[in-house]
C-alpha cells in the first residue's frame, strides 16, 4: 500500500477481468477507493476482495454497458454517494469477429459500436460535473492501434477505436480551458488478456507483458501532471 492517490475516488469500467482488473487493485493499492464496474459480478467480487486483503477500499457496481440505460443508473448511483469524481478509466471494451470489411456481421459491429463507442460518449456526458467539481480529475482511456493505423481484418473494432480516440479527445480539448480535468489516452500494447488470446489464438500468452505491466503505468500517469491530449503506448519491457 502507498498513499499516493489517497483520498480520490477512481471508476474503472472492465474491472472485472484482464487490465481493467489489474489497474484497478494498482489505484487501489495506491489509496484511492476504487468503484469497480463490468458485467461479471463475481469477477468484480474477486477484485474487490484482492483490493481489501492488499488494505484498500473498493465499491462493486455491476453493469452490462450495452444496456441502453445502464450508463445513466450507474451515474445516479455513484452520484448519490459521493460529490466528486478523481479518476475515471475506460478500459471496456468489445472485441467483435474478426473479418474482411465485405463480411462484417451486423450485429456484431453494433454492439462493438455500443459498447466502445456510444457507452463512452454516455460516460463523459454522465460523469462530466463530477469531474469537474473534482479540481483535479483525469480520465484515461484504454485503446488499441488499429484505431490509429487500419489493420486488414480488424476493421469493425479499429472503426470503434478510431471514434474513441476522437471522442476522447474532442472532450479534452472542449474541458481543457474551463476546468481542470485531464484527459488522455493509452494504447496498451500486446497484453496477456482474455481478449488477446481470441484474437491470437496461437501466440504463446508468456511471450507478452501481463496487465500488471499496463497498471503500473496508468497509475505512474495518474500520479503525474500529464497535459490534456497526451497518448502513450505501453511497450514490452
Amino acid at each position: 500500500m502507498s498513499d499516493a492517490l489517497a483520498g480520490q475516488t477512481a471508476l474503472v469500467t472492465g474491472a472485472s477481468k484482464g487490465i481493467g482488473a489489474a489497474i484497478a487493485r494498482e489505484l487501489g493499492a495506491r489509496g484511492a477507493h476504487v468503484i469497480l464496474t463490468a458485467r461479471n459480478a463475481a469477477g468484480l467480487e474477486e477484485v474487490e476482495q484482492a483490493i481489501h486483503d492488499a488494505g484498500g477500499s473498493a465499491t462493486i457496481a455491476p453493469l452490462d454497458l450495452s444496456e441502453s440505460d445502464g450508463v445513466a443508473r450507474l451515474a445516479q448511483a455513484i452520484s448519490g454517494r459521493w460529490d466528486t469524481l478523481d479518476i475515471l478509466v475506460i478500459c471496456a471494451a468489445y472485441l467483435p469477429n474478426l473479418s474482411p470489411v465485405t463480411q462484417i456481421d451486423g450485429k456484431e459491429f453494433s454492439k462493438a459500436m455500443t459498447v466502445n463507442v456510444l457507452a463512452t460518449q454516455s460516460l463523459l456526458a454522465a460523469f462530466d460535473p463530477m469531474l469537474k467539481r473534482s479540481g483535479n480529475a483525469r480520465v484515461i482511456g484504454l485503446t488499441s492501434s488499429v484505431g490509429e493505423t487500419p489493420r486488414a481484418y480488424w476493421s469493425a473494432y479499429g472503426a470503434s477505436k478510431s471514434a474513441f480516440d476522437n471522442l476522447l479527445s474532442a472532450y479534452g480539448d472542449e474541458v481543457e480551458k474551463i476546468s481542470k480535468v485531464r484527459v488522455a489516452t493509452i494504447d496498451p500494447g500486446a497484453t496477456r488478456t482474455e481478449m488477446r488470446a481470441r484474437a491470437y489464438p496461437g501466440e504463446d500468452p508468456q511471450t507478452v507483458k501481463p496487465p500488471e505491466t499496463v497498471a503500473a503505468h496508468v497509475a505512474d500517469l495518474l500520479e503525474s501532471d500529464f497535459e490534456t491530449g497526451l497518448r502513450q503506448r505501453v511497450d514490452t519491457p
